[in-house]
């Protein structure tokens, strides 16, 4: 039977969702094979046994996008709160005194909770959680998240909140990425540009009080307005980065050949993309950039032809969240912004934050696949 008029056919759509499982898998197998050229500099077997901890987490997460990729993606609407307060409940952990046992120091900030066999950091989950939350608040609300009390109000409390802990931890990164996260869904749900204005002026003298209160924020910061008048010990990073970018030149020094690894600290999390830069040169560079420009496009497609609002909003917080995690790891690398400690999505040595990623991912699929689809949990998501 023909399709209604105006409808398309879930098969004219499916190749949008292959397209994106094809982009995940490349940048997956090409994340393992770069970090474990990124830690080969480590004690003998140790690039081995970080590649296959890597590993480990893509066979985990891939079984769980496989698994959220057919659940509609409607529950995740129903579940909004729940998910939200056991995340809110996990950030608190690192943040109480009395803790430390299962929420330890590790390079001067406690960002993990160690729970038995479940090693997680609360906060690569509220960057989803938050997308979910805020996704579901504004499709209930409609029309009204244009008002500023009844609409926006809500929405920075909670992010207020969530990004407070985040930053308590310290974490001002990844705080000011799930700030942004949501403010992307509010501003796809149609949230005033005038508040949006507003906020930013009052995140940004915020942002400037929590800079000022820590001197080696404070330091990043005066690093990358006037490098030249600080120390080489502040720009050391951000130096072995872009040093290792331009060593890269065309066709890069070879796999498992550069040598910023062995200079750079973290060069398979935080600074992978310069590592690629250099062992693979501008063709790698331009490989990395095409695959999550081309996710990103895909993944605002499927949000822009979403059957329902909170599709939508849901789709477009999960594409952000991707892209700009990417941007700003990328941004990093090549000195175009202060030092921060956010990794490059499907790609950087992670478990947690691979996990997540691959389960927003499947989240994504399943919008995309629930297209021209009569969902059966639609109609009591939406009571």
């Amino acid at each position: 039977m023909a399709a209604p008029q105006g409808v398309r056919h879930p098969g004219d759509l499916r190749w949008e969702t292959r397209l994106l499982a094809v982009l995940i898998l490349t940048l997956l197998v090409f994340g393992i094979a770069m970090v474990y050229g990124a830690a080969s500099y480590q004690t003998r077997g140790g690039g081995l046994s970080i590649a296959l901890s890597q590993f480990t987490g893509a066979l985990l997460g891939g079984v769980l996008l496989l698994v959220v990729a057919r659940v509609d993606y409607h529950v995740w609407r129903r579940f909004a709160w729940p998910i939200l307060i056991c995340t809110i409940l996990l950030l608190l952990i690192p943040v109480l005194p009395f803790t430390r046992a299962i929420s330890p120091v590790t390079n001067g900030a406690r960002r993990w909770v160690n729970l038995g066999p479940l090693h997680l950091q609360p906060s690569e989950l509220a960057r989803l959680a938050v997308v979910i939350w805020c996704a579901m608040l504004a499709a209930k609300k409609g029309e009204a998240v244009r008002g500023f009390k009844k609409g926006v109000l809500p929405f920075l409390v909670v992010l207020a909140v969530v990004s407070g802990l985040i930053i308590k931890q310290p974490n001002m990164s990844m705080a000011t990425l799930v700030a942004l996260c949501g403010a992307i869904v509010l501003f796809t749900a149609g949230a005033k540009v005038g508040h949006f204005l507003l906020l930013g002026l009052v995140a940004g003298l915020l942002a400037i009080q929590m800079i000022m209160m820590a001197p080696y924020r404070l330091e990043r910061l005066r690093t990358f307005i006037d490098p030249d008048k600080a120390g080489a010990e502040a720009r050391f990073q951000i130096d072995q980065s872009i040093i290792g970018v331009g060593a890269g030149r065309v066709f890069g020094v070879g796999f498992g050949q550069g040598q910023q690894k062995f200079h750079l600290p973290y060069a398979y999390s935080d600074f992978l993309f310069s590592t690629i830069a250099e062992e693979w040169g501008f063709l790698g560079v331009l490989l990395v950039v095409v695959l999550f420009a081309l996710f990103v496009w895909v993944g605002f497609r499927i949000a822009r032809t979403a059957p329902d609002p909170f599709g939508q909003y849901l789709a477009a917080g999960l594409t952000a969240a991707v892209g700009l995690t990417a941007f700003l790891h990328i941004a990093v690398s090549l000195g175009l912004m202060p030092t921060t400690g956010l990794t490059l999505p499907f790609m950087s040595f992670g478990r947690s934050s691979l996990v997540i990623s691959l389960i927003g991912a499947g989240m994504l699929i399943n919008v995309g696949r629930m297209r021209g689809r009569p969902s059966r949990d639609r109609k009591a998501a939406e009571e």
